[in-house]
């Protein structure tokens, strides 16, 4: 169906119509553009999350990291992060294969639709125009003709009048002849005018005007069609990125599929396992007996010198309810029902349970061993960790002696090449590459066997599962008519006063309690159970030597004492490897100090003795 023959007479609508089209390109083109803004802001925003929860490059996010779920998270993440990325690519196809090409195609648009409707309205002013000479033609002749007619009656009446002269009807008959021919040259020209407009009007209603409609019309379809192909494009940009969008979503899923609970529960055993035994069971200590001892027995003035280790250098026992486990040195004696009245008022907290404390502060330990702080050979961490951590580093250790070997190795066979052909070179120029090489993998190997002697030690004390004396604490030992508690295997941890836990050698032990003393005498034969020393004050630990403050310490922990910088303190035990050094401030103050905030001078005679 044609506009032209159909709309010949619409030309105002369709100019209407067209220009309410070019306003809708420019609307669809519009909410493409918005469109394509909303992919590039919510791809910057998915970007931004991705962002924001990935793991930081510290040892608490590495050490997540072990964990399936956040090796899961994290690669959802970056399947997030490419899935934000095809929403850039949806951005940017939008923008480059519709709104650029709609901007084109309106001004192509505007530009021909201005053409064809200036083609449209000079056609209708030449029909207008020559419509116009018509009427004026019309009008002249029909002017002429009533000039005709009047001259013609003028002239009858003058020659009806016998008064007027012979000459004044010839002029009235010359005037009326006048007249009468030119209402017919205006006839003649108004016919002529007359075919010719027809003509015209014929010609610009059935073929100037559909012409010009047809093209108009072509313009208008040919826009509808490019609005189409627009909408497909618009589906097919999405389309497009489907796949890869799938591939980024079952990425996700296998993500997702690669959680294992239970290798995540392992590596939690793995990470905190502590290697102690649980506490055994809790020595019965018969404290009947002290008041039923005789009076020389339990008279407290005496000294008990019998209970003096030999050397003098006793290490008194920790009273297993007392709340401070560093007694001050002397501590005025009190009658025997006191001392049992303060004991059953005292809220128990017994030694061999400290170890349930480990629970608490054993994961800012195992933070410890992750983050690289304490002692070289990881005294301050638990055995099972300490195991793993000297393990790890022996085998980072053997990795180095193999990267040092294989250039060694390498240099060698360059010498050897430079040996046999000169001309490539001076072997000896190899040499001192060759020597450090030797003395770094020498250095490494010491460090090696350090760290294996350490391990081996590690090895040595860690409790077997199959020991079942390791797990027994309340056992008796009879010797005669005596029933002494023997010690469980609380006693030999040592916890420094920071509530972490330190092996302390029970050889070690015993070889200081078996060594003869200076001035060996009878061993004392009383038949009092061990437990009663402990009513008795603790004998002062000599002084070994004195130190000096590098930092203030605040001492909150039990155990510890504060200390300010540049405080200087006597030494009544050096650092035994657990970091911690046992200090003195007068004779009632004594406690534990980091070994690295102070500086400690021993005396020789103290540490000859």
């Amino acid at each position: 169906m044609s506009w032209g023959s159909e709309l010949w007479d619409q030309f105002d609508n369709l100019e209407k119509h067209t220009q309410w089209g070019i306003e809708f390109v420019d609307r669809y083109s519009k909410f493409v553009k918005e469109r394509s803004e909303i992919e590039t802001s919510y791809a910057k925003q998915i970007r931004n999350l991705s962002k924001k929860y990935q793991p930081k490059k510290n040892s608490r996010e590495e050490e997540e990291n072990r964990y399936s779920s956040c090796r899961a998270f994290v690669s959802t993440l970056n399947e997030l992060n490419d899935y934000a990325g095809q929403h850039e690519v949806i951005s940017e196809n939008l923008t480059a294969n519709i709104v650029a090409e709609l901007a084109r195609y309106l001004q192509e648009l505007k530009s021909e639709r201005k053409s064809h409707f200036h083609d449209g309205r000079k056609a209708q002013q030449q029909i207008e125009s020559s419509w116009k000479t018509l009427e004026a033609c019309k009008r002249k002749f029909e002017r002429d003709c009533k000039e005709a007619e009047r001259a013609q009656q003028h002239f009858e009446k003058m020659d009806a009048d016998i008064n007027v002269t012979k000459a004044d009807v010839e002029k009235a008959r010359q005037q009326a002849q006048v007249r009468h021919q030119m209402a017919s040259d205006s006839k003649n020209e108004y016919s002529a005018y007359l075919q010719k407009f027809n003509q015209e009007q014929n010609d610009h209603y059935y073929s100037v005007i559909p012409n010009i409609f047809q093209k108009i019309q072509e313009m208008e379809e040919k826009r509808i069609e490019r609005v189409g192909d627009c909408m497909k494009t618009f589906a097919d940009v999405d389309r497009q990125v489907l796949p890869i969008v799938g591939k980024c979503l079952d990425g996700m899923t296998k993500a997702a599929e690669s959680i294992d609970a239970k290798t995540d529960s392992q590596l939690v055993v793995e990470s905190f396992k502590s290697g102690f035994e649980p506490p055994g069971d809790v020595d019965f200590e018969d404290y009947g007996q002290a008041i039923t001892r005789t009076s020389s027995e339990t008279s407290l003035s005496n000294p008990r010198e019998s209970k003096e280790k030999p050397g003098g250098k006793s290490k008194g026992k920790l009273w297993p309810f007392i709340k401070n486990k560093n007694k001050s040195p002397k501590q005025h004696k009190e009658p025997l029902s006191h001392r049992l009245n303060d004991f059953m008022a005292s809220k128990p907290k017994m030694h061999c349970l400290r170890s349930l404390r480990r629970g608490i502060t054993l994961n800012s330990h195992i933070r410890n061993l992750i983050e690289g702080s304490g002692p070289e050979d990881f005294s301050h961490l638990p055995p099972e960790q300490r195991r793993k951590k000297l393990q790890g580093k022996i085998d980072e250790l053997n990795k180095d002696i193999q990267k040092e070997m294989d250039q060694r190795d390498a240099l060698t066979k360059m010498k050897d090449v430079y040996v046999k052909n000169p001309a490539m070179g001076d072997p000896a120029s190899v040499d001192p590459r060759l020597g450090e090489l030797a003395q770094s993998i020498e250095k490494l190997q010491y460090e090696v066997q350090k760290f294996e002697g350490w391990l081996a030690e590690v090895e040595g004390r860690m409790p077997s599962k199959s020991d079942p004396q390791k797990r027994q604490s309340g056992l008796y030992q009879t010797t005669g008519q005596n029933n002494t508690p023997m010690g469980s295997n609380c006693a030999q941890d040592r916890e420094s006063p920071d509530g972490s836990y330190t092996e302390e050698q029970s050889s070690e032990t015993q070889i200081k309690a078996q060594a003869p003393s200076a001035n060996p005498g009878p061993l004392p034969t009383s038949s009092t159970p061990e437990f009663d020393d402990e009513f008795d004050e603790e004998e002062a630990l000599p002084t070994i030597g004195t130190c000096k403050a590098l930092y203030p310490f605040e001492g909150h922990n039990e155990g510890t004492i504060s200390v300010a910088e540049g405080e200087h303190l006597f030494v009544i035990e050096e650092d035994k490897g657990d970091g911690w050094t046992r200090v003195r401030r007068n004779e009632d103050e004594e406690g534990y100090v980091p070994s690295s905030y102070v500086e400690v001078f021993l005396e020789s005679n103290a540490k000859d003795s």
